[in-house]
Formats: C-alpha cells, sequence, structure tokens
C-alpha cells in the first residue's frame, strides 16, 4: 500500500513518515477516525515503510521482495486482529486466525472497509464481534518470536474498542513493555470506548472525515469518475470514501432502510390520534429487532440522518439536501414541517440513546418500541 494511494490526511502522511526517517517509531500507536477516513489504509503503509526499510515519501527505495510480499499482504512480520464471532465454520473460542484468509480477500478488495462489511463477509452480521482474551494469547504467543527478517514487527489490531476488558488487560504489560522491534498500530472509531488504561499507552492520532474535495479528487484520480458524477457522491457520502466507493459502484445495501423510515414515521404520525395504530409500530419493531444489531445501528444512524436532512428543509436550505427517499408518495418536503427546533435534539437524543442500548446487548424489540412511542409525541411537537 503506497502513502500516494491514500486519499487525503497529508498532514498525517507526512507525520509517519518524518518519524521513520528521524528514527522515532512510537511502540504504540492509536489510529482514531470515523469510517471511510482511511484509518486502515494508512496503517497498511506505514507498517509497510517500517518493515521493509523504504525511503523515500512513498513506499519504494526498500527490499523490493519486501514490497512485493505487501503487495499480497502477506508478509510474516505483519500481524492483523480483528473482531470475529463465531458461524457455521468455527463453533468455539474464535480469534482472528480463524479467518485469515477471508481477511487477506477482503482487504484486497477495498482498504475503506466497515465492520459491517466485514461481519458480512464472515456470516456473523446478527452477531457483535469481539476481540476475546483468546486472541490476546495468540498475540502474545506470535510476538515472542523473532521477526522473519530480523526487523520490525508490526501488529495491526482493527477496530480496537471490540477488545473485551479481559482482553485488554492482557495486552497491558505488552504494551507498556513491548518486545524489541515491535510496533502495535490499534485502530478504533469510538475514542470513548478505548480502556484509559490502553489510551495512556499509545501515542494517537486523529483522522478527520475527508473533505467532500478530496473524496471528489480521490474518485476522478483513483477511480477514473466523471467529475459531476465525483461531486455528486462526494454530497452523499459525509466525509466517508468507503461510502463513496460504494455510490461509484452502486453497491446497494439489501436492506430496505427508506422505506422502514417511511413506514415508522408515518405510523408515529397517525398513532398519536389513534391508539389501534400503535399495534403498527409494534410490528415494525418486531420486523427491525430481527435484523441484527449492527444492521440495527446503521439504520437508525440513517434515521438520524433523515431527520437532519428534513429539519435543513424545513429552514430553506435545500441546497444542503441530498438525501430524498426512494419510497412511492413520500416526500421529504412535505415530511419536514414536523421537525424543528423543538423536536429535533429530543429526537436525536433517543435514537443515539436506542443505538447505544443496543449496542450493549438490551433487548433490541423493547428498545425499539419504546423508541417508537416516543416518536409519536415528538413529532407533534410544535
Amino acid at each position: 500500500m503506497k502513502f500516494s494511494e491514500i486519499v487525503g490526511q497529508n498532514h498525517l502522511k507526512n507525520h509517519l513518515i518524518n518519524s521513520v526517517q528521524n528514527g522515532r517509531i512510537p511502540h504504540a500507536q492509536l489510529f482514531i477516525g470515523p469510517e471511510g477516513s482511511g484509518t486502515l489504509a494508512m496503517a497498511l503503509a506505514y507498517a509497510q515503510y517500517i518493515i521493509c526499510n523504504n525511503k523515500g515519501n512513498d513506499n519504494d527505495g526498500g527490499s523490493a521482495a519486501c514490497n512485493l510480499k505487501f503487495d499480497h499482504l502477506q508478509h510474516p512480520d505483519l500481524h492483523f486482529v480483528f473482531p470475529v464471532a463465531t458461524n457455521d465454520d468455527v463453533k468455539s473460542n474464535p480469534v482472528s486466525d480463524d479467518f485469515m484468509s477471508k481477511w487477506i480477500d477482503f482487504l484486497k478488495n477495498s482498504k475503506y472497509p466497515s465492520v459491517n462489511d466485514w461481519y458480512e463477509t464472515i456470516g456473523i452480521q446478527k452477531k457483535q464481534g469481539n476481540i476475546s482474551v483468546h486472541e490476546a494469547a495468540s498475540i502474545l504467543k506470535k510476538l515472542s518470536l523473532k521477526s522473519f527478517e530480523g526487523g520490525y514487527k508490526v501488529m495491526i489490531i482493527w477496530m480496537a474498542e471490540k477488545m473485551n476488558t479481559e482482553s485488554a488487560n492482557k495486552l497491558l504489560k505488552l504494551l507498556e513493555e513491548p518486545t524489541d522491534k515491535t510496533v502495535f498500530i490499534l485502530i478504533a472509531e469510538d475514542e470513548k470506548a478505548i480502556l484509559q488504561t490502553i489510551l495512556s499507552r499509545c501515542q494517537v492520532l486523529h483522522f478527520n472525515a475527508l473533505s467532500e474535495q478530496e473524496i471528489i479528487q480521490g474518485l476522478i484520480d483513483k477511480e477514473a469518475c466523471d467529475e459531476v458524477d465525483a461531486y455528486s457522491i462526494a454530497k452523499q457520502s459525509q466525509g466517508n470514501y468507503n461510502k463513496a466507493l460504494k455510490l461509484r459502484y452502486n453497491v446497494t445495501d439489501e436492506y430496505p432502510f427508506d422505506e422502514w423510515f417511511v413506514n415508522w414515521v408515518r405510523a408515529a404520525f397517525r398513532a398519536n390520534k389513534n391508539a389501534r395504530v400503535v399495534t403498527d409500530l409494534v410490528k415494525w419493531s418486531d420486523e427491525i429487532s430481527v435484523i441484527g444489531r449492527e444492521k440495527q445501528k446503521l439504520f437508525l444512524t440513517h434515521c438520524m440522518e433523515l431527520f437532519r436532512q428534513a429539519l435543513l428543509l424545513n429552514y430553506s436550505t435545500p441546497n444542503l439536501v441530498y438525501i430524498q427517499p426512494k419510497v412511492e408518495n413520500f416526500k421529504l418536503e412535505n415530511f419536514a414541517p414536523f421537525v424543528n427546533e423543538n423536536n429535533i435534539l429530543d429526537i436525536f437524543q433517543e435514537l443515539e440513546d436506542a443505538i447505544y442500548h443496543i449496542e450493549r446487548n438490551g433487548n433490541a424489540k423493547v428498545i425499539l418500541t419504546d423508541l417508537s412511542i416516543k416518536l409519536t409525541r415528538l413529532i407533534h411537537r410544535k
């Protein structure tokens, strides 16, 4: 992975390259950034720069054989850890090594993946993956061995916030006193979900969401995208290059998020004056509760964005609106008057609370039903 292949984040590229050139390589770094900001792509490029002793401002000038191994993501001194769970093939105590061949193929397809993309790849989309204590034992074993080429070993831990407490505590000593020439690169989206003891042992680098112009340029230069299409995609992707790539290649979600949203707000609107419609909200909650927690969180995040777009329309800023639900007889303009300054903050708070409780294994049916009943009151607030 070359630094030049990474979209944007030029100041971070320069910082990482300079740190290697000046011989100041931290033994543990934490890359924090939202989905699609390039944290994993940057970690791959940085690991290659270190292990292959590359010299220039891109991944070149070092060992040709080493760089070739990285091109195939098969270098023996590059190690990966990522969230997993049991599936049809792995019945108990899953660790990253059980899924490594799928992980390599997954990375070859995209260096900007989402955790939900990964869960779907290994067939655990209705579960929440984690990095368990069994994984910690595997990490300790791997890093106790000498490096294959006598240089650095790099351990990339993707979605480090998925480490459970037991696993994190087992890694603390290794992060504090790593073996010689061992570099940890932890990658996370939610800094608050990382244990403070882990944070305190890492040098933290923050990745911002990509700007519209960076996404436009990336799509034009790297994906041969037409300039007009690139502009439209950049507007919709909200700084997320993974989303931009899906829009570019028409990769659609298998679930009808827009339709679910419209059915939900219509039922919530009617239920305020007709208690019998509450049964429709309960049925809606039943339908959403079976799709898996990661998809539920994605759907509720999508709802938040649709409410935000409706608010922008209500306050006469249509030039900032880029989403229009593709549902028959539904126009966001007609819905917009019901989203205003008196209810938007409470709607957002209820959606955030629902996401929080779903993430912590609350009963999805109860959480969604409660959310729906609250929406029936909020949506009518003048």
